[in-house]
């Protein structure tokens, strides 16, 4: 049958715009190049809802393990606690005598309050001025598809690696990773990947400058307790609850203003002071209608996230707990949630070095400085990543997220990350990874441990 004119131009138009649409793998997110199947990989991970206290762990695993083989990675899941999986990806090098190079991220983000956000906390929606607003955009599912697109282009590349080049997707570190990280630092598996240097997460930076990090605040979990005789709502007495706890409570908040001074003076940076920041107030006698307003109380107790920098005495905030903020005299007792050392066994600070001593230091400042970023002064993270049971092996981690000119917000409403941002950040880290990948080390060094 002998086709019309118009039967021919509407076939040859078809033809055409199906020539020059995108393939159905770049539209959802497959195996292209472009900036647009980038992001939408990105924003498929970021739709994963593996917020806490209830992570969808199941499809995150299978994400990342599908990721993995469209890549020719190495993977598998493991399980050091049941429900709890941790992928662990990997790019053999040429050389598997030589300590490797591991890239650690975290699968589980902060929960988000769905009626605060301007756009929905999972939809991962980009605006018109290309900001992806998403749990996790920030902390820290940018880091770990970084890490994927960078080896998709150092692959694409023909780049080899000299030394074996592992990813890390652990579970639980939101709520302090003892699930998580910590079972894999002590596992037989992490033995055997000979570790030598680990990449764990950063922090944004509103300026141009990257910010990386070399140690890290440690958590004290204060709870302080006052205990007394109750008393009737008008009665004036000596030595109440509230008064006791009250007395605490301001010095706690002294001590608080006079650390942030030295911060706002421009004297020590945040992650050099001890940080202390009341999250919770227990006290009253409750009753059907709110609390009894004509009891006083005969206990009370008030919670307190304090943060303390490997460089302060443990032993002295010990003494100023115990003889200021929660004193015997004033029946107060305190007890720690979560009592993390900022010392090792020794009693030296847990710091990853950063001058001649640590060639990775020096590595990646020169990876960063190759790809055209600026790199800010070292500094100690204000708050805990799961580095910390990386640097209690002895080995150097450093913290690094490159998010330039970026506000943060890290457990915040609104948490989001610029495409422009975000694909920067791949070419960084495909400069840092081959930098990582392909160094041999000096005759006679490992480059394993640190010297703390």
């Amino acid at each position: 049958m002998e086709l019309s004119r118009r039967s021919i131009r509407l076939l040859s138009l078809l033809a055409l715009i199906l020539l020059v649409s995108p393939s159905d793998s770049a539209a959802d997110g497959g195996d292209g190049d472009d900036d647009d199947s980038i992001v939408a990989r990105f924003q498929r991970y970021l739709r994963i809802n593996t917020a806490q206290p209830n992570p969808d762990y199941a499809q995150s695993t299978d994400f990342l393990l599908s990721e993995a083989r469209s890549l020719s990675l190495e993977g598998r899941a493991i399980e050091f606690v049941p429900g709890k999986p941790a992928v662990l990806l990997k790019w053999p090098g040429s050389d598997p005598s030589l300590p490797s190079v591991m890239l650690y991220s975290h699968t589980d983000v902060q929960p988000a309050e769905d009626d605060k956000w301007s756009h929905p906390p999972f939809a991962a929606r980009a605006d018109a001025e290309g900001r992806i607003y998403a749990r996790g955009s920030q902390d820290m599912k940018c880091v770990g598809m970084q890490y994927l697109e960078a080896i998709r282009r150092l692959k694409r590349s023909g780049f080899a690696p000299v030394r074996n080049v592992y990813l890390s997707f652990a579970p639980d570190e939101e709520i302090g990773g003892h699930d998580g990280a910590a079972k894999l630092a002590e596992s037989d598996e992490f033995r055997d990947m000979n570790v030598g240097i680990v990449l764990d997460e950063g922090l944004a930076s509103p300026t141009e400058y990257y910010r990386a990090f070399y140690g890290e605040r440690c958590p004290w979990w204060l709870v302080i307790k006052a205990t007394g005789a109750p008393g009737h709502g008008a009665k004036l007495y000596d030595n109440t609850v509230m008064e006791n706890l009250l007395k605490s409570i301001e010095s706690m908040r002294r001590f608080r203003a006079s650390q942030f001074d030295l911060v706002k003076a421009g004297l020590k940076a945040e992650g050099e002071v001890i940080s202390v920041n009341m999250v919770f107030l227990k006290a009253g006698t409750p009753s059907p209608s709110g609390f009894v307003m004509n009891l006083q109380p005969s206990e009370a107790e008030a919670g307190f996230d304090v943060r303390v920098p490997p460089t302060a005495d443990p032993k002295a905030l010990m003494t100023r707990i115990a003889e200021e903020w929660a004193p015997i005299s004033r029946n107060m007792t305190f007890e720690f949630k979560q009592q993390v050392s900022p010392h090792d066994k020794f009693g030296n600070p847990v710091l990853t070095a950063t001058d001649s001593s640590n060639p990775w230091w020096a590595l990646l400042e020169e990876a960063v400085k190759k790809a055209n970023g600026k790199l800010g002064n070292p500094e100690i993270f204000p708050a805990s990543t799961d580095a910390r049971y990386f640097r209690d092996l002895g080995l150097p981690a450093i913290g690094f997220s490159p998010m330039a000119n970026t506000p943060i917000l890290l457990h915040d409403h609104n948490e989001f990350l610029s495409k422009t941002e975000y694909l920067r950040g791949i070419e960084i880290y495909e400069s840092i990874i081959k930098a990582y990948a392909s160094y041999a080390g000096p005759p006679g060094d490992g480059g394993s441990k640190d010297e703390l």
